[in-house]
């Protein structure tokens, strides 16, 4: 009687491993192959290349490599002597400009005041005189802010708090206008993006959350699909010399599904946290129905 009972113990022993094993296999095939996440995640930011707006030598700079700046701080100033004396050099040209037109008008208003006594053709070329000076002087004045501007320019602020580069200019450098000269990092542009295989983008919707595990980090953050690519490069196609479509006719016979880039963006960020575009990060789409496009 016992060996039937330790018979059918045995069965239903393994009946259950077995289920249990087949539900574990189950839901593995379905994580790996069907639901939304991607090893292939990376830290993007933008990256804004400073480039001097007049040319000259580097006077002082007031940073160092990798630092933190904020909006608007200095990073370095140009020489400003020779913008000095330009200035100098239009407010002496407007000053010039100012007394000629100044003798115009009065030339002008002494011709109107003796009436016949003065040629009208006489009259016409005095005002004429006042408006060619009256023009001079607005032109003088368009140097002398021009010259203000550069003298502006010349102190290279940054354009957004975020972090420089590895390489901050010298003290005695020569720099061109609108050559860069450094990289800022934008502090308030850091995102993710996730490079998810077309065939898991029915599972992904604008506003669903979002868990994002870093590489070599512990840290759990969290993030919400702020958007999806429209469109990809098709690298099978190009355009031939007549302008016609150029398709490849063979291809592998195994033909792997396409990486579509989707833009994270973070919400829980702990300050300890060390952000760092271009590190890697693995995404999982959290559906929990709580986002915006899941309620649609």
């Amino acid at each position: 009687m016992k060996k039937p009972l330790l018979t059918l113990g045995r069965v239903v022993l393994t009946l259950i491993v077995v289920c249990f094993a087949a539900v574990v296999v189950w839901r593995m095939v379905m994580y790996y192959m069907f639901a939304p996440w991607t090893r292939d995640g990376h830290i993007r930011a933008d990256v804004i290349q400073i480039a001097p707006d007049v040319s000259g030598l580097i006077q002082a700079v007031e940073v160092r490599d990798n630092q933190a700046v904020k909006r608007g701080q200095v990073l370095f100033t140009i020489d400003q002597d020779r913008f000095r004396l330009a200035l100098r050099q239009a407010k002496a040209n407007v000053a010039e400009r100012q007394e000629t037109y100044e003798q115009a008008r009065r030339e002008t208003r002494r011709n109107r005041e003796l009436g016949n006594l003065v040629a009208r053709e006489q009259v016409e070329e005095s005002l004429s005189r006042e408006m060619r000076a009256q023009s001079a002087l607005a032109e003088a004045q368009v140097a002398v802010d021009a010259a203000q501007l550069n003298l502006d320019r010349s102190v290279i602020r940054s354009p957004v708090d975020g972090y420089l580069n590895d390489r901050a200019p010298r003290a005695q450098e020569f720099v061109n206008a609108g050559r860069p000269v450094l990289s800022v990092v934008d502090g308030d542009s850091f995102h993710i993006d996730g490079y998810f295989e077309e065939t898991k983008l029915s599972g992904i919707r604008i506003g669903q959350t979002v868990d994002i595990r870093v590489v070599g980090d512990d840290t759990r953050l969290r993030g919400h699909v702020q958007s999806i690519a429209a469109g990809i490069e098709d690298r099978d196609r190009s355009s031939g010399s007549n302008l016609l479509p150029n398709v490849n006719p063979a291809f592998s016979w195994v033909r792997l599904a396409q990486r579509i880039p989707v833009r994270i963006a973070f919400d829980e960020v702990p300050a300890d946290f060390r952000m760092i575009a271009g590190r890697t990060a693995t995404v999982s789409i959290v559906d929990d129905g709580t986002g915006e496009g899941a309620a649609r």
